[in-house]
């Protein structure tokens, strides 16, 4: 049989950087990392069940260093993961397909999970 020449479909080449490639991948690593984050919190409840020197064990490790910043990015990947979700229902109603609106919007889901993240935090810490 005949090998037959072809471009590869699709081509890394064909295609330029957009904003919205870089939100598609973030949703998908954004959704891996709240499942990761749902197993803490599932440590955290098992913990708290089985008893005082478990829980004081995974709650000293989560209000370290490490574990604020670990809450901190999974609230940061929540309201991302939230915002771009709603994103998605409203282009699945059929709006929002303009190419400059969809770089605008995904702009603004960006922006806003940072600001409703910043807000979380105030909140919290207040």
């Amino acid at each position: 049989m005949a090998e037959i020449k072809r471009p590869l479909s699709p081509h890394a080449g064909i295609y330029k950087w957009e904003v919205s490639n870089t939100l598609s991948i973030l949703h998908r690593a954004t959704g891996v990392f709240l499942f990761a984050g749902a197993m803490v919190l599932a440590a955290w409840i098992t913990a708290a069940a089985a008893g005082k020197s478990a829980y004081d064990s995974v709650q000293g490790l989560l209000s370290g260093p490490l574990g604020v910043l670990l809450l901190l990015g999974l609230s940061g990947a929540f309201f991302y993961h939230l915002g771009n979700g709603i994103r998605h229902l409203v282009w699945d109603a059929g709006y929002g397909f303009d190419k400059r609106v969809a770089r605008m919007s995904g702009w603004f889901t960006f922006l806003a999970a940072i600001a409703f993240t910043a807000v979380f935090w105030l909140v919290v810490a207040s």
